[in-house]
């Protein structure tokens, strides 16, 4: 069952080939759209929120989603210590960071600073 109602209506995204990525692909897409600016989550809280088993099922996601749908905000999801673990795929370096930063968030050493004041659960969003 699909836990957040804004999930009902989401957009196919296609890959570079054409070809529908795999559902859970658009539901983490889903999720990570709805991160307010000036908020973080996890990997590992959207994992939880759509039973995926894995944070790392949520971080192929988001790493495809910087080739193929540039307009999700990959950059608001880090790892459970408020570290920017996905930071090496974003081009060009540092713009993890930067983006952050232009929202307000501090992030010091490549882990965000005061992480729970900036931490939201996708339940609290959806």
């Amino acid at each position: 069952s699909v836990k957040c109602s804004i999930l009902l209506t989401f957009t196919l995204v296609l890959n570079a080939s054409n070809m529908a990525l795999p559902l859970y692909y658009q539901q983490v897409y889903e999720i990570v759209r709805q991160i307010p600016t000036g908020r973080v989550t996890t990997y590992g809280a959207i994992a939880d929120y759509l039973a995926l088993g894995s944070a790392r099922m949520v971080g192929f996601a988001l790493r495809k989603s910087l080739t193929v749908a540039p307009d999700i905000p990959a950059h608001r999801v880090v790892n459970r210590k408020g570290e920017l673990s996905g930071r090496n795929f974003f081009s060009p370096p540092g713009s993890m960071e930067a983006l952050l930063r232009s929202e307000g968030i501090p992030v010091d050493e490549h882990c965000v600073q005061s992480f729970q004041q900036y931490y939201l659960h996708p339940k609290s969003f959806c």
